[in-house]
C-alpha cells in the first residue's frame, strides 16, 4: 500500500471505502489503524444497507430489538438474524457478500389449498399437513421490496414430521414467474417455467443408484399391516435424475430449488410461486412448511469475519 493513503482525511478514506462492498471493506480495516478506523464508521456501513432499511425495520415485530451502537453491527446483525416484520409473516435478511436484500414468505401467508380447514393444514407457527390427496401452494412478492438488478433463486423450505406419507418417489410441480418488473429469467433461465421436483431426501441417493427401493415408505407401511413383504427393487426412470432434489440447511430445514429470476433496474412487477401436486391423486400427511425464500444467487466469495 502506497504510505500517501495514510495521509488522507479519514473522511477521505471513508467515502472510497464506501464505494467499494462490505467483503472489501472487512479485509481493508488489517492494512492501517486509519483504514480500520474508516471500515467501522456509520457513513460507510450506511451506504451497505439497503437504501430503505428504516422503512423495514418499522415493518418489524420488535423493531426496538434492532436499537445498535453502529450501522455495522446492525448490518451483521440483518445478515445473521433474519428479523420478523409484516406482522411475522414474512423475514427479512441481508446477504452477507452482497448486502442485498433476501426474504423468507412464511407459511401463514402462503395461498394454501384447503388451508382454511382444520382436517387438512395446522398452522401453529408453520404450516402441518395433516391429510390430503394434492398439494396447491402459492405464493408472491413485488419485485420493488427486493433489490434491483439481482438475480434471485427461489427455494421451497419443508421439513417431514416423524409420521410422514406419500412423498417417497413423488414428483411435484415447482414454478417461478415474474410478471412485469422488466426482468426475466436469471443467468440460468427458469421464470415461469415448470421443474420437477422431488421432496424426499432418499429419492436423490436411490435415483443415482438407478434402483427404486420402497424401503421408507415399507417401513411406514408395516405399521398397518403385518402381512406386507418388503416389496423388490425396480428400475427407475431416467426422469429422476434429472428433476431437483432437496438440500439439508444448516437449520436443520430441508430447501429445494424452485428457479431463478432477475429483477431489473426498479420497475414494478410481481413474482409469482408455486408448489404443485394435483395429479396422483394420493393422499399425503406429514409436511411441514416454513415459507418459500427468496436470495440472491450464490456467488464465490470467502467468508467475511466480524472485524
Amino acid at each position: 500500500m502506497s504510505p500517501s493513503f495514510h495521509l488522507l482525511p479519514e473522511e477521505c478514506v471513508s467515502n472510497i471505502m464506501s464505494l467499494t462492498s462490505a467483503l472489501e471493506a472487512c479485509r481493508s480495516s488489517a492494512a492501517s489503524p486509519v483504514f480500520r478506523s474508516a471500515a467501522d464508521s456509520d457513513y460507510v456501513w450506511e451506504r451497505f444497507l439497503p437504501s430503505d432499511y428504516k422503512e423495514i425495520i418499522s415493518r418489524a415485530v420488535d423493531p426496538l430489538g434492532l436499537d445498535f451502537a453502529s450501522k455495522k453491527e446492525l448490518y451483521f446483525r440483518l445478515c445473521n438474524d433474519p428479523i420478523l416484520v409484516d406482522d411475522g409473516y414474512m423475514s427479512f435478511a441481508l446477504d452477507k457478500w452482497t448486502g442485498k436484500k433476501c426474504y423468507m414468505i412464511g407459511a401463514r401467508k402462503l395461498s394454501i389449498a384447503w388451508g382454511d380447514d382444520p382436517h387438512y393444514w395446522r398452522f401453529p407457527k408453520v404450516a402441518e399437513l395433516v391429510h390430503a390427496c394434492w398439494l396447491k401452494i402459492r405464493g408472491k412478492i413485488q419485485t420493488r421490496m427486493l433489490s434491483p438488478e439481482t438475480t434471485y433463486v427461489a427455494k421451497f423450505v419443508y421439513k417431514f414430521a416423524e409420521e410422514v406419507f406419500g412423498f417417497d418417489y413423488q414428483p411435484i410441480d415447482v414454478s417461478v414467474e415474474l410478471v412485469g418488473g422488466g426482468g426475466g429469467g436469471g443467468e440460468g433461465g427458469g421464470a415461469g417455467k415448470v421443474q420437477t421436483a422431488y421432496l424426499n431426501p432418499s429419492d436423490q441417493q436411490n435415483a443415482q443408484l438407478g434402483m427404486l427401493n420402497n424401503e421408507g415408505l415399507f417401513r411406514r407401511t408395516l405399521r398397518l399391516s403385518t402381512s406386507i413383504s418388503s416389496p423388490t427393487p425396480v428400475r427407475l426412470p431416467q426422469e429422476m435424475l434429472e428433476g431437483q432434489h432437496p438440500q439439508e440447511r444448516g437449520d436443520g430445514w430441508l430447501e429445494v430449488e424452485m428457479g431463478e429470476f432477475y429483477t431489473g433496474r426498479g420497475e414494478d412487477g410481481e413474482v409469482k410461486l408455486s408448489v404443485m401436486e394435483v395429479k396422483s391423486g394420493h393422499w399425503k400427511y406429514g409436511l411441514i412448511i416454513q415459507g418459500i425464500e427468496l436470495k440472491p444467487k450464490e456467488k464465490e466469495t470467502k467468508a467475511i469475519k466480524y472485524v
